[in-house]
């Protein structure tokens, strides 16, 4: 796999419940090399943490299942073929996730420094006290903590503080891969601003590989190298940050998602939002998933299911709109 520290391939899961079949990915297939950052980026409900869920091994027991592909991570192989013992051996150490609401992410009742110390415990259970507690007092320090408020609840800190305590958490054990479930959502701008930056800093640090999932993006423009968009559970447009931002070719659910952002330099009664809702994820649309809300619907794309196309470089797009580069 030489650089690849992940490789998602032709991935499809289905949530099954009493109500139907939902098909929340659709043959998903990803790439991640070592100290490289990817923004996974689409609206509610496209599949973003659902992908991520996959990549832990912790899609709901009784309703989750993976149907097809495979997951390949680093000297590991196919994590989809492992049982739960090396499963939970892998998450926390090998793979972090920071969940998306730190409010719900923290036990009330336990001081933050115990739930940070619980990774040393579950991971490197060879350690003395001492050093936990040594090194909970180091990782909280790098995320901009003082150590002595180790000993504080989680309603003593502010949102702001909450996110840091849960990256703190995430990042104790050094992870090779850290995945990050809109990390800022339920932050204000400048918090926002302070915590990416601290993340990226920690990332280079560390030499750890960041998959971002969000929906903004200014924040996948600033922090990512590589770019994936995603739409009722497939992957439709991939690429390098430059060909996603700077390239004229576009599918047009994602020139649907630059055309929501506010421009500063333009005077506007209005943002321009995508018509139309995602589809239900039981009733998905026959061949193109995206033609119902497309601007640019061709007879074709109600029938037949579009290839992803190379448009040069890194850059693949699923419409058919698009023919080969050679």
């Amino acid at each position: 796999m030489s650089n690849k520290l992940l490789e998602i391939k032709n991935i499809s899961a289905e949530y099954r419940t009493d109500d139907g079949v939902s098909k929340v990915l659709n043959d998903v297939t990803l790439s991640l090399g070592n100290g490289e950052t990817l923004g996974l980026v689409g609206e509610t409900g496209a599949g973003k943490t659902t992908t991520a869920l996959a990549i832990m091994g912790l899609l709901p027991k009784r309703t989750g299942f993976i149907t097809n592909g495979s997951i390949e991570f680093a000297e590991e192989g196919n994590l989809l073929e492992k049982n739960e013992e090396i499963m939970k051996a892998i998450r926390g150490h090998r793979i972090s996730m920071i969940f998306q609401d730190p409010m719900t992410s923290l036990n009330p009742v336990i001081r933050v420094g115990e739930q940070i110390k619980e990774s040393f415990k579950v991971h490197m259970p060879d350690l003395s006290d001492e050093d936990m507690e040594k090194k909970v007092d180091e990782i909280l320090e790098m995320v901009g903590i003082p150590a002595a408020r180790k000993r504080e609840y989680p309603h003593q800190f502010s949102g702001g503080m909450k996110q840091r305590v849960v990256i703190a958490m995430a990042l104790s054990c050094e992870p090779q891969l850290l995945i990050a479930d809109e990390p800022t959502t339920a932050l204000d701008v400048t918090i926002q601003a302070q915590v990416l930056h601290m993340m990226d800093n920690l990332k280079k640090k560390l030499n750890t590989s960041m998959i971002l999932i969000t929906h903004d993006l200014g924040i996948v423009s600033q922090n990512c190298e590589k770019v994936a968009v995603m739409y009722a559970g497939s992957i439709i447009e991939s690429g390098t940050a430059e060909e996603i931002f700077l390239n004229e070719d576009h599918h047009p659910y994602t020139i649907g998602l630059f055309g929501s952002i506010p421009d500063l330099k333009k005077q506007t009664r209005r943002l321009s939002p995508i018509d139309g809702l995602m589809p239900d994820p039981m009733d998905l649309p026959s061949g193109c998933v995206f033609h119902p809300r497309c601007p640019k619907c061709m007879e074709i794309c109600k029938n037949e299911v579009p290839e992803s196309v190379s448009m040069g470089g890194e850059h693949q797009i699923k419409c058919h709109l698009f023919k080969e580069v050679e």
